[in-house]
């Protein structure tokens, strides 16, 4: 697994982040512009890492979700973080959502932008869904069509448009619809820049195969439901020995994730649209919702600084600075050090 590290140093963390991309993204990405002096006010250590198959991480055949947010776990043992929180944006939360599931017992809570969920999910109703699929183009909507019923031939569009060699926008080479605003964004030199480094890495390996199966992974079958992540008292069994345990214990026990679960989302986003975070928060209540207003898929997440600012105090308050390094001394050692050193230059004197 290739990872890049951002912030503070290990033992000053504060907070630790780790931020799983989104799709023909890599590393690179984590929270675009956001300001290394930004994550050192707040004590923050982020880490991005690319999927398997992206960027210079090693394929893992027949990955799936919980194979996923194995991976992640890894990385956090591998570099010696106990907690964390997970940051999911667009296509890249899937991995978060599975995070939530699979490893919960390690995440501090989650910050989700934008969070994109299986368009396909059987609680879904009918008014969700046709509000979400009726804001995509009719490409997009067949190529959704492909990654769940015919993947392979999705290399045949991925090799004739990103995996070509060729440049071009994001909208165009995804199928996506943009609001003024991110239409706006995406002609800055700035992000220009940013994006095309950000899609050669992705695509350094120039393998097809990856970039299939994040695909297929959208829209196929989870493993879970969303629903299994709501807050909810975990039912008594029925047999005699539950009963009699339960007699003697007084605490509740709680299934779901026991976190705090953040989600923005911009209201003039064609990319994932409003009515995918209703879904959400319709099946899980608990979490917090921000909507803003005239924002779009790109424009509150990349280069916006006070954006950034917003988003960190929401989820850890005050900042507060990285962790102060105290060194625990032993008094009597240290007075008996200090006796020998006297002794030492009083010797140097004398010769000298």
């Amino acid at each position: 697994m290739a990872y890049k590290e951002q912030g503070v140093s290990s033992h000053r963390a504060r907070f630790s982040v780790i931020a799983p991309h989104s799709f023909l993204s890599s590393r690179l990405a984590g929270i675009p512009g956001v300001k290394d002096s930004l994550l050192q006010e707040f004590g923050i250590r982020l880490l991005t890492y690319d999927l398997p198959g992206f960027g210079e991480s090693d394929p893992h055949p027949n990955r799936n979700l919980e194979s996923s947010a194995t991976d992640m776990a890894f990385l956090a043992n591998a570099l010696g973080v106990d907690k964390f929180w997970v940051v999911g944006y667009s296509s890249g939360s899937m991995h978060a959502w599975a995070a939530l599931r699979y490893i919960p017992d390690r995440l501090a809570g989650a910050a989700m932008f934008a969070p994109m969920v299986n368009p396909y999910d059987p609680i879904m109703t009918k008014e969700e869904r046709r509000r979400t699929w009726n804001k995509w183009t009719r490409r997009r909507k067949f190529m959704y069509f492909l990654a769940r019923r015919f993947p392979r031939l999705l290399a045949f569009f991925y090799q004739r448009s990103f995996l070509s060699g060729k440049h071009g926008q994001i909208d165009r080479w995804l199928s996506l619809s943009l609001g003024n605003r991110d239409k706006a964004l995406m002609e800055d030199p700035m992000y220009e820049e940013f994006w095309q480094r950000d899609v050669e890495e992705s695509i350094r390996q120039r393998n097809v195969k990856p970039f299939m199966e994040e695909a297929a992974l959208q829209v196929a079958n989870w493993g879970f439901s969303l629903s299994d992540l709501k807050l909810q008292k975990r039912k008594r069994s029925s047999n005699l020995l539950s009963w009699l345990k339960s007699m003697f214990t007084e605490t509740e026990e709680y299934m779901g994730f026991l976190g705090p679960i953040h989600i923005w989302q911009g209201m003039d986003d064609k990319v994932v649209p409003p009515s995918m975070t209703d879904f959400v928060h319709r099946v899980l209540p608990g979490a917090a919702v921000h909507k803003l207003p005239y924002e779009g898929h790109f424009t509150y997440i990349y280069f916006c600084h006070e954006c950034h600012r917003q988003i960190f105090t929401t989820l850890f308050g005050t900042p507060q600075g990285p962790l102060s390094i105290s060194i625990e001394v032993d008094q009597a050692n240290l007075e008996e050090t200090n006796i020998e050193q006297q002794v030492v230059n009083d010797g140097d004197y004398a010769t000298n």
